[in-house]
């Protein structure tokens, strides 16, 4: 039935009604992302029952809607006072003073925090970077500067750190507030970098890098582009895990040795890095901050918050795809500065790619036909004019071709101990053999000049920590070996224990292994070569730990301590007290080192007790000499320690070489 008045719609209208509004556009869908998506600009999806989003999840962000309420607010407001709306023509103008728009600007238009008083000061601040590669490196420091979440901040209302966002990094870290501190700070840390880092990762130019900092610090900075920011916050965060700083001193005593503000920043560096995509665009300023950040994480491999292989990975493709590998295209990069980088960045990633593979379990991306440049060439340091750079100084010394030589046979190891047949049948004999008479062979023909000798006085810096690394890496491959046999076993004793019968014993009148002897004087040499190893590396990490030296050790010597230390706990040797020491001082600066310490002390405790933490070596252990030729608790050098400026390291004894057997 119809009123009066009103006019029903034929099926002709319906019709063209129903078309007409298939050509309109969809109604506005309502954005609900989270800060932290909204800020990245990726999408938000969030499973059901889960109170984060997949993206806060996968980066351990709060995962918080304060701009959706802040929006949702004002929206409400305007609604009720019913104001017009000012129009205008022109878009938003930037903040005068070039900072970086913070995540809480919608449309242009900077809501007030008073309407979400809630906020947290990362999101407040600008904590999800708004920074490009033109940015100012004054608000660089902005950024990482800027206060901490209040979530790691003391929870108790009625602290006084609660006075200040910054309070929770010590009483010092106020002073953060202020342009002029931030910027002598940055200067400080970078100090550090160079003194400490650059000898031993020699990837910049302290001169151009230094220069091009203060330049761009000063008062009228020049209008050329500033450095890198992602390249800025690594050499920064890599002087806060070393720097004496009373800032950095004051936040350690308030948490137990660490600095919070140091893991913040580091945090913070990743952020930057990955929103700068460093890991996706190869450039030559992100092969080495790729290679910088791999190593100024933690080093644990299941570490979620350290992505452990990740930027060395990024580093090594960036270099196959700027072809660094090709000897026709490194000779053509014009800048003599920026080739030796280059090749120099090659030959470090080409090392590590191999030594990373052997120690943490994985395949390694390069193979050993996969360049033909030629190593970096320096000048004789003896005759060049004024003081020689690290770079040059170690590859006079033949420390890159010593270094290259055993990391080709790391990549030979890895390949073949860490597939999943290895795992399941054992390491075959003749491989065993092979990795043997390589890792003599290499020793032979290197250690005496790249190791640490019985005596030595008056070195520089550079040389000593260099020795004392190379003696290092070549006696933990054989820990590695050792500890790969005593999780597989040798694939010939393995498959005759599997057959039912003994090893050497009869199988219708044959020998089930016929050399059965000779398989055990092999592993019986390996774990002695092991145990030799082992006990070398505490003796070097006790004249590093007697001088407070692994407090600033940038992770070199981490890995050789910690499989020393895990090899002498199971082998019940008291030695292992000196690692255990040497670990509690790295936890210094790499918090995980102190937890493979207590591990240590747990596994060692246990053997003493009378369990067994050995498997298939379990029966060769005790055949195992004690090695009374190697000094297990050396004498420490006098001086063995950096001088103000970082120049010299000295020393004038050394613990005795071990004996080293013929291998078979």
């Amino acid at each position: 039935m119809s009123q009066q008045g009103l006019v029903l719609p034929t099926p002709s209208m319906q019709n063209q009604m129903h078309e007409l509004a298939k050509t309109l556009p969809p109604p506005r869908k309502q954005n609900t992302a989270c800060d932290a998506c909204r800020a990245r600009k990726v999408k938000c999806q969030r499973m059901p029952g889960q109170e984060k989003c997949q993206h806060c999840t996968s980066k351990n962000y709060p995962c918080t809607h304060f701009v959706q309420q802040a929006t949702s607010e004002k929206k409400r407001s305007t609604a009720t006072s019913r104001r017009p709306r000012n129009i205008s023509t022109s878009s938003p103008s930037a903040p005068s003073n070039g900072a970086p728009v913070s995540p809480l600007a919608e449309n242009g238009n900077q809501l007030s925090p008073y309407l979400a008083p809630n906020i947290p000061l990362p999101v407040k601040y600008g904590f999800y970077p708004h920074i490009t590669l033109s940015t100012p490196t004054r608000e660089v420091l902005s950024y990482l500067f800027s206060p901490p979440d209040p979530s790691t901040a003391d929870p108790n209302p009625f602290s006084q750190r609660m006075k200040s966002p910054y309070a929770v990094w010590g009483d010092l870290a106020t002073k953060l507030e202020h342009d002029a501190f931030r910027s002598d700070f940055a200067l400080d840390l970078v100090e550090i970098y160079f003194q400490i880092v650059h000898s031993r990762l020699p990837l910049l130019n302290p001169a151009q890098f230094r220069n091009r900092l203060r330049l761009h610090l000063s008062s009228t900075p020049p209008s050329e582009e500033p450095l890198h920011p992602a390249l800025v916050a690594t050499v920064i965060a890599w002087g806060t895990k070393f720097s004496e700083h009373p800032l950095l001193t004051a936040d350690r005593n308030c948490h137990k040795g660490q600095s919070l503000l140091s893991k913040m920043i580091i945090d913070r560096t990743r952020d930057l890095a990955e929103a700068l995509k460093v890991h996706r665009l190869p450039t030559p300023d992100h092969v080495v901050i790729g290679l910088l950040i791999e190593t100024l994480q933690s080093q644990v491999p299941n570490d979620p918050s350290a992505f452990h292989g990740f930027w060395l990975t990024a580093a090594t493709r960036h270099l196959l795809d700027l072809q660094i590998n090709h000897k026709s295209v490194t000779s053509r990069i014009p800048d003599p500065e920026a080739q030796g980088t280059m090749i120099f960045a090659w030959w470090m990633t080409c090392i590590c790619d191999a030594f990373s593979a052997l120690y943490y379990r994985r395949k390694p991306i390069l193979d050993d036909d996969d360049y033909d440049i030629d190593f970096y060439t320096a000048v004789d340091p003896v005759n060049a004019a004024g003081a020689p750079s690290p770079r040059e100084q170690l590859e006079f010394l033949g420390y890159y071709r010593a270094a290259h030589s055993l990391a080709r046979t790391a990549r030979q190891m890895s390949r073949q101990l860490w597939r999943p047949i290895t795992d399941s049948d054992g390491i075959p004999l003749h491989y065993l053999c092979q990795f043997g008479t390589a890792l003599r062979t290499w020793r032979d023909n290197y250690l005496a000049r790249v190791g640490v000798p019985k005596t030595y006085e008056g070195w520089d810096f550079v040389t000593t920590v260099s020795c004392f690394a190379s003696d290092a890496q070549y006696h933990v491959m054989w820990i590695v070996l050792f500890t790969a046999m005593d999780d597989f076993g040798v694939k010939e004793l393995n498959e005759a224990y599997r057959m039912g019968t003994p090893p050497g014993g009869n199988s219708g009148g044959l020998p089930v292994v016929a050399n059965k002897s000779y398989i055990d004087e092999v592993v019986r040499k390996i774990g002695e070569e092991a145990v030799n190893g082992a006990l070398r590396i505490a003796a070097l990490v006790s004249v590093l730990t007697s001088n407070e030296y692994l407090k600033l050790d940038p992770a070199v010597m981490e890995f050789s301590c910690i499989a020393a230390g895990q090899l002498l706990a199971k082998m019940g040797r008291p030695e292992v007290m000196t690692c255990v020491s040497g670990l509690e001082q790295y936890s210094h600066s790499y918090e995980e080192a102190g937890e493979a310490a207590q591990d240590i002390r747990k596994t060692y405790e246990a053997v003493r007790n009378g369990n067994s933490e050995l498997n298939h070596m379990a029966q060769y252990a005790k055949h195992i000499p004690s090695m009374p030729t190697v000094t297990p608790d050396p004498v420490a050098p006098e001086h063995l320690r950096m001088d103000v400026d970082g120049d010299q390291v000295m020393g004038k004894s050394e613990p005795s070489s071990p004996s080293h057997a013929g291998f078979i």
